[in-house]
């Protein structure tokens, strides 16, 4: 005779409640993989979510603005346009100082490349939706009600 299986076992449930911790490990880890320039934009497009992660933000809209977005961006790449521009300006000074470091035209050599405008503006973008779209879909799962 067959023995009978306890309710829980006969009709199981999936996990409701651990799957979003497994896909934030997930998340973080494909974010450990990138680019480091890629890494340096995400950490600006991350602080720029983060003060607008509030009730009522446009960013949780069911349809977010493009023209904010398009704003958010831009704001985004000129803080790291700005931030850039420091590290050249104090890696410059380094060098000048040091004064080792000439080519053939007296001016001091990078081993940084600057910043394309478009692509990275094509990336930031990138970033930011994603970010953006990360943060509904925890929103979301956070205010999940199971009744």
């Amino acid at each position: 005779m067959q023995e009978k299986l306890p309710y829980y076992m006969a009709f199981p449930m999936p996990s409701l409640f651990g799957d979003d911790k497994q896909d934030k490990q997930d998340m973080e880890y494909l974010k450990s993989m990138y680019p480091n320039t890629v890494k340096r934009l995400l950490l600006y497009v991350e602080a720029e979510c983060d003060k607008l992660e509030y009730e009522g933000s446009m960013i949780f809209d069911e349809y977010p603005d493009q023209l904010q977005l398009h704003m958010m961006c831009n704001r985004i790449y000129d803080s790291v346009k700005a931030m850039e521009q420091e590290e050249q300006d104090m890696m410059a000074a380094e060098v000048e100082a040091q004064n080792h470091c000439h080519n053939e035209h007296g001016r001091c050599r990078d081993d940084r490349r600057p910043l394309q405008n478009e692509p990275v503006r094509d990336i930031i973008q990138i970033l930011l939706f994603q970010e953006i779209m990360n943060r509904r879909c925890q929103r979301r799962r956070c205010r999940r009600r199971y009744y």
